[in-house]
């Protein structure tokens, strides 16, 4: 059995955040969560979702980043546009990444879930590097957490209808499924 908090993906960049906690005990891992996320928003690159991840956001360095500097969120992984992934929090333990949440009746889903944000917007498509590295990362992800099955794989929006719209609607369902099982 692997320490809690020990659960790092080989390969990829790790930036561990602050923003994490363990897991209830006895929690089964049975649901991958995936988001979109631009800081500014809009704004691809850079180093600011790594220091909002971080609590390290300089809130004077855009007037977006002081309505949000206090905040503490983070994600599992990121995957940047060019299909770059980075990884903030162990997947044994718990992210911060999708707040007041529900799924199948059960609440929290941080508690039960692996949250992936794809750098981007709703209002943008996502580059194919995007989808094939969030394939080979939920691939990876299933093979650790079995219970994620198919219809286990969410969006942001599906688990916080009305509060959240990522991955929005160019994120293409259909292509990221047929890339997934190819």
């Amino acid at each position: 059995m692997t320490k809690p908090g020990n659960l790092w993906l080989p390969g990829i960049a790790h930036t561990p955040s602050p923003n994490c906690n363990p897991r209830p005990d006895d929690v089964e891992i049975d649901l991958l969560v995936i988001h979109n996320i631009s800081l500014p928003p809009g704004v691809f690159r850079g180093d600011a979702i790594e220091a909002f991840f971080q609590n390290r956001l300089d809130p004077s360095a855009h007037p977006y980043f002081s309505e949000i500097a206090d905040l503490q969120v983070s994600a599992h992984l990121l995957i940047r546009r060019d299909g770059l992934a980075q990884q903030f929090v162990a997947l044994d333990q718990r992210a911060w990444h999708a707040g007041v949440s529900c799924f199948h009746g059960r609440e929290q889903c941080n508690d039960f879930s692996v949250g992936i944000e794809l750098e981007g917007t709703d209002e943008q498509s996502f580059e194919i590097a995007q989808y094939q590295t969030l394939c080979q990362l939920t691939r990876q992800i299933q093979s650790l957490f079995p219970a994620i099955s198919d219809d286990r794989i969410v969006g942001h929006s599906d688990i916080a209808p009305g509060r959240k719209t990522d991955p929005g609607p160019h994120f293409d369902w259909q292509k990221y499924r047929q890339m997934l099982h190819a």
